[in-house]
């Protein structure tokens, strides 16, 4: 595994430029760009960004999935897939069909299941044994969590599933999200952070220390990318 840290004065554009580099070369590589979302704040204006300057991207040769999802409605305030369509999909006329959403309205057991059957179904088709992105973008938390990969939850431990619904106490509720089997099967993985946040924690995770979700992310046979915003 690869690892770069970049420390960015100009996150927006940096981060959008970054997406939109591997959107074409994994479209001249294999004709086709998987990518899966994060959720938060801190990627919004960067989706919006790449929105404005990926106009010539064929969006049906895209796959957008997503690292995690609250278990709301789509038109939820909470919602990850509602912040990607505002702020991604709609300006940037993405079809439905290019989007595989989360069910977070559905029971999480289900809807877990289904989003790897689904990953599953694409893989079979390209006569693969795994789904297998070309990015996925991820934040760190305050905690240190990532995904929907929270401290002492029950997710970190899976070894075989791709998908799991997870139990988060903190906020008494479940969470869909990848775990790092899928994860860590990723060609590329970049973190998305405001490196002015929390840099102590930061720079833990950086130094690999295991006690954080964040810091578990390796990928296996592809490379890793920090993008950290700073004032």
């Amino acid at each position: 595994m690869n690892r770069d840290v970049v420390r960015s004065q100009n996150f927006v554009h940096d981060g959008a430029e970054f997406i939109l580099r591997h959107a074409r070369a994994a479209l001249a590589e294999r004709d086709q760009f998987r990518i899966a979302l994060s959720g938060g704040n801190t990627p919004r204006p960067v989706y919006t960004e790449f929105a404005r300057i990926a106009r010539g991207i064929p969006w049906d040769r895209v796959h957008f999935t997503f690292g995690d999802e609250r278990c709301v409605p789509p038109d939820d305030p909470q919602s990850n897939y509602r912040m990607a369509r505002e702020s991604l999909f709609v300006l940037g006329a993405v079809p439905e069909k290019s989007v595989a959403r989360m069910r977070g309205e559905i029971d999480p057991q289900v809807a877990a299941q289904e989003y790897q059957d689904g990953l599953d179904r694409l893989a079979a088709e390209r006569g693969e044994t795994m789904y297998r992105h070309d990015l996925i973008l991820l934040g760190v938390g305050d905690d240190g969590h990532t995904a929907s990969l929270f401290p002492e939850t029950a997710a970190l431990e899976e070894k075989v599933r791709k998908v799991v619904a997870n139990f988060v106490p903190k906020f008494d509720s479940w969470r869909l999200t990848f775990t790092y089997p899928l994860i860590n099967q990723a060609r590329h993985v970049c973190f998305l952070a405001n490196a002015n946040k929390n840099r102590s924690l930061l720079e833990k995770v950086l130094e690999g220390d295991q006690e954080f979700p964040a810091a578990r992310v390796a990928p296996a046979n592809g490379d890793l990318t920090w993008i950290l915003a700073e004032a």
